[in-house]
């Protein structure tokens, strides 16, 4: 795939990251009625940003695509299941890079994987508090009618007391590559450090050690993620050879030194998990996943949002801008373990400076690169049957990746009806 131009940070998530796990994990519907079926009339966004195809058709057997064209110009198999999509836009299921779900229950681990199928959500990233042996459990057994599951394990940072996920606390470079080498035995995903020093409450990692942890990490094949605040310790990191950045800037805009970096390392990539804009927002149509007195309080906090002095929301929207322009890989990530966050992320970043395409890019295809998905992100033969119908068209406005029709994840239809009734009827 070519490189494509393409966080909720919010405390209104930090208290939604758990919901009430319920036993069942194969509430789902086969795609496929006699092995094969034909989608057919739906627009398709293909995830590449490529132009959608309109009036397109596409082929799932045996839970993965196989044929992808327009309507008419695809050989499909005799006794094929046709399913007619006329109306609606197809587009491949999101990916979300940077999540902090609970991960210390396995009960509740599926649960919250299962409402990021809901939204339409593939795969999460957790990134950087999981310990025990659940998060590894799951990874390697995926839940059917479920997000896949990826993990950086515990991450990586100066000694924080009072945290209450305690990661790898380092004080010196041996440590730093022990650190390393213990989370390469248990073939994480990605490595996550910390390079803040929250709010002047603790000490931040070193270029000396967060270089050690990056050159260590490089040794064994494995990639670096930051969590980052300010504009000099992104510089210190570009300068290591840090491999994605968790953050985006939030202390100031870039100067013309941080773009002369980028321009030597532009195998960088950014999640750029945006703050809020302090906007007061309605979650009616999120209500359907949510108990109702769950519901009701989360309307109220997003309803009572209020801009913040400092602006982040602005500082960051402009930083990223100028990555957008310049051609860096951007991904999607929340910050967050709801599911329905991305579609709002996906909205922050569209009010950022992107396009809807290129934000459904980076949420899709980007974003599967990113995380070394690669049977993911994008409807193409070959791939897993992984897509979203939606009933209206995104690049006409991008709030309508949250007009769900249907969730098909790996080839199987999500049953959100089903799931729907579970969270929201207690008694059920």
């Amino acid at each position: 795939m070519r490189r494509l131009k393409t966080p909720l940070c919010c405390l209104l998530f930090v208290g939604l990251l758990f919901v009430a796990a319920c036993s069942s994990e194969t509430e789902n519907q086969p795609t496929q009625g006699t092995g094969v079926t034909v989608f057919e009339g739906a627009r398709l966004i293909v995830g590449d940003g490529s132009a959608p195809i309109e009036d397109a058709a596409f082929i799932v057997e045996n839970n993965r695509f196989t044929g992808v064209g327009r309507r008419g110009e695809l050989q499909v198999p005799n006794g094929a299941v046709r399913i007619d999509l006329t109306g609606k836009t197809v587009m491949p299921a999101i990916i979300d890079l940077h999540t902090h779900p609970a991960t210390d229950v396995r009960e509740g681990l599926v649960d919250q994987l299962q409402h990021q199928a809901y939204f339409g959500v593939a795969a999460i990233l957790s990134m950087g508090r999981d310990q025990g042996d659940v998060p590894y459990e799951v990874r390697e057994n995926p839940i059917p009618g479920a997000a896949l599951f990826r993990t950086a394990g515990q991450g990586i940072t100066m000694p924080e007391p009072g945290r209450s996920e305690i990661p790898y606390w380092i004080t010196n470079e041996a440590e730093a590559r022990s650190a390393v080498q213990e989370l390469a035995a248990k073939k994480v995903d990605v490595v996550k450090i910390w390079v803040d020093d929250r709010g002047g409450t603790v000490e931040k990692l070193t270029p000396a050690l967060y270089g050690a942890i990056i050159d260590e990490a490089n040794q064994h094949g494995l990639r670096v993620a930051a969590h980052i605040r300010h504009l000099e310790d992104a510089k210190g990191l570009l300068r290591a050879g840090l491999h994605i950045f968790a953050h985006g800037v939030r202390d100031r805009d870039f100067d013309d030194e941080f773009l002369a970096l980028l321009e030597q390392h532009p195998s960088v990539v950014q999640i750029p998990n945006l703050p809020p804009r302090g906007v007061a927002q309605d979650l009616a149509w999120i209500s359907d996943a949510y108990p109702p007195e769950e519901f009701q309080r989360m309307q109220e906090a997003a309803a009572n949002q209020q801009e913040r002095p400092d602006n982040p929301f602005a500082i960051q929207a402009g930083n990223l801008s100028q990555l957008n322009a310049a051609g860096i890989s951007i991904g999607l990530g929340t910050d967050s373990g709801t599911g329905w966050g991305v579609h709002v992320e996906m909205e922050d970043m569209v009010t950022a400076g992107m396009t809807p395409a290129e934000v459904i890019a980076a949420a899709t295809g980007t974003s599967a690169e990113i995380l070394g998905l690669t049977d993911h992100g994008t409807v193409e033969a070959g791939k897993s049957a992984s897509f979203i119908v939606l009933d209206a068209n995104p690049l006409d406005g991008i709030t309508n990746t949250r007009r769900i029709a249907e969730v098909h994840l790996r080839g199987t239809k999500v049953d959100r009806s089903a799931l729907s009734a579970r969270w929201t009827d207690p008694t059920s």
